[in-house]
């Protein structure tokens, strides 16, 4: 039996409510903003293509000059029409080489400027959106978006337009050439347009249905890729690979069959253009044969409007196919300009406030919160944790304990009320100061590729090697870092995969303790560590605590019980209040806890 998946959403959620006006108003006013600094080499780029088209161009009426005036002149000895005709030929050849070349090389220059911009933008913008947009936006819609997106801006860019360009003018150029020599060639060549412009019609109307299906198609592979790479381990421990390889598999052909029908209709379009330009050639072939038996058209003019006609559909099959490539890079800067036009939902303060020396007083002062447009998850909470004091927090999974957790760490901003530090609303308190003020260490010890000391290093960049491995000895992680290969160079590898949880979470509490902030949230930390590994965390633990505020969520009691204070949390109100004593002897649901803890291990 196949399993099905959720499929990711088509249309992101950030165009919710907005007209496709105003989504190509946005794309274009993204566009505009990144053309603007390479405006001036753009117009040279422009340039360079009009004079490369009207040297090509040249080449057939010189064609007609050589054979209609140079042959005879050399017949009657002289030869200087047709060396100057001859070398005026060769001059254009060079002209339009050097400068299609010019153009190749000045529009990747400018493309690959917006390219470097865009990419700068994208990602220091989705690092400054808030905890909120990440949570909900998945990763592979983040990849894709740096990736697939990005090529398909890069492929226009590149070559795509200055190929609409080039391909434009020299459609211009061309029948414009071919009027001047002879016009009614030319009222053939424009009759031929007819067929030609509705062909593409045809072309342009599929392939924009088409390429629309394979953008989606692809990002769904992505994304199914990505999600499926990041949750290996629940795959593999779940023996789902070949359930997930089906439903990939699904994926992947329904994107193979959207390439098909895409190359489908362009093998009918190149097919047709191929047809009526050479039809095209015959008619202009036929109608100036028949005049030059009458007489009434030179030879050197009929070979030049022959030229003509077979060049003319060449630029028109291009413009076609830049038709692919703008839907698809329309797409794309209509996902990237919305992904920019995110506003973070916990934004700078306008007039931060300095904490300079934090002491860590917290308050929660009538706080209410829900997630989005959802119902509350903290109805109103009232909470002050003094300088100095840890306070637990356990309860149910889903009471709210680390929504608490989020909001003291500003990842969101409450509907109602307000969280302060010092006295001072955490919305108005200096970013910096706020992230050096206080630290949240989750049960997710992530560790970038780098080594260990690198990592550690993390909570104070300009940190020594000796404050370093100090923070390890704390924690009690230093005898295992030193017995790595390397030390504290040792390579951690992709999300520190070389290391254990436990091992992992230790090196997290070590970065914490080098940060040395004035508040620490622990929000589940020591989940992750087996017994021994807990063992030798609790000393570090007992160490890093005092003397700062710390709110610690914990499942296993063996860390609440070391705490000054413990709130037990049920529906986002807190229920009981007191040291772990008190709770114990009160005989609540706390002291329920602690039973079943002493049990436990009695058990063991």
């Amino acid at each position: 039996m196949t399993t099905t998946a959720p499929r990711p959403p088509e249309v992101d959620d950030h165009d919710a409510g907005l007209t496709p006006a105003q989504v190509r108003a946005r794309s274009l006013g993204l566009l505009a903003s990144l053309l603007r600094p390479v405006a001036r080499r753009a117009w040279l780029t422009a340039l360079v293509v009009v004079v490369a088209q009207l040297a090509l161009v040249a080449g057939p009426a010189l064609v007609a000059v050589g054979i209609d005036r140079g042959l005879p002149a050399l017949r009657g000895g002289d030869a200087g029409p047709l060396l100057l005709v001859a070398g005026g030929y060769a001059l254009t050849a060079l002209v339009a080489g050097v400068f299609t070349a010019a153009t190749v090389r000045m529009a990747a220059t400018v493309s690959q400027a917006v390219l470097l911009d865009l990419r700068r933008r994208v990602f220091r913008h989705t690092q400054r959106l808030s905890l909120e947009f990440h949570e909900r936006y998945t990763s592979g819609r983040i990849i894709s978006r740096q990736t697939s997106d990005l090529d398909a801006l890069r492929e226009l860019l590149d070559g795509g337009v200055t190929t609409l360009a080039a391909s434009g003018l020299a459609m211009v150029f061309t029948a414009t050439g071919l009027v001047l020599l002879d016009w009614r060639s030319g009222l053939v060549l424009l009759v031929a347009v007819v067929p030609g412009v509705v062909l593409t019609r045809w072309f342009q109307v599929r392939s924009q249905v088409q390429y629309r299906r394979s953008r989606t198609a692809v990002a769904r592979v992505i994304v199914r890729f990505v999600e499926t790479m990041t949750g290996i381990r629940a795959v593999q421990a779940f023996r789902r690979e070949r359930q997930v390889a089906q439903v990939y598999e699904a994926e992947a052909e329904e994107y193979r069959a959207a390439n098909a029908e895409a190359i489908r209709v362009n093998g009918v379009f190149d097919t047709g253009l191929v047809l009526i330009g050479n039809v095209t050639v015959a008619a202009v072939l036929l109608v100036g044969g028949l005049r030059v038996l009458d007489g009434a058209l030179d030879v050197g003019v009929l070979v030049a409007a022959v030229l003509y006609a077979r060049r003319f559909f060449a630029p028109l099959a291009q413009i076609g196919m830049f038709y692919n490539s703008f839907q698809s890079a329309t797409a794309a800067l209509e996902k990237l300009s919305g992904l920019l036009a995110q506003e973070p939902t916990v934004p700078d303060p306008a007039r931060p406030v300095r904490l300079r020396e934090p002491a860590g007083d917290v308050r929660f002062a009538g706080v209410e919160f829900g997630y989005r447009d959802g119902p509350s998850v903290l109805p109103r909470l009232d909470l002050h944790v003094p300088a100095g004091q840890t306070v637990a927090l356990v309860g149910e999974t889903g009471a709210g304990k680390s929504t608490v957790a989020k909001l003291l760490a500003r990842f969101y901003d409450p509907r109602e009320g307000a969280v302060l530090l010092d006295g001072v609303d955490l919305r108005d308190v200096d970013p910096r100061d706020l992230r050096t003020a206080m630290v949240m260490v989750t049960q997710e010890a992530y560790l970038f590729s780098g080594s260990v000391a690198a990592n550690i290093a993390l909570g104070r960049p300009g940190a020594t090697r000796a404050e370093i491995e100090a923070a390890a000895r704390a924690v009690g992680v230093h005898d295992l870092v030193a017995s790595l290969p390397d030390g504290y160079d040792t390579e951690v590898d992709t999300r520190g995969v070389r290391l254990s949880a436990g091992q992992r979470q230790l090196v997290s509490f070590a970065r914490a303790f080098l940060a040395d902030p004035a508040v620490l949230v622990l929000d589940e930390a020591t989940s992750s560590l087996d017994i021994p590994g807990e063992q030798l965390v609790q000393d570090g633990l007992r160490t890093l605590l005092t003397g700062r505020t710390a709110v610690v969520i914990a499942h296993r009691l063996s860390t609440v019980m070391h705490a000054d204070r413990v709130l037990v949390v049920d529906g986002g109100r807190v229920t009981e209040d007191g040291s772990p004593a008190e709770l114990v002897a009160a005989g609540d649901r706390f002291a329920e806890l602690h039973r079943q803890w002493q049990d436990s291990l009695r058990s063991a």
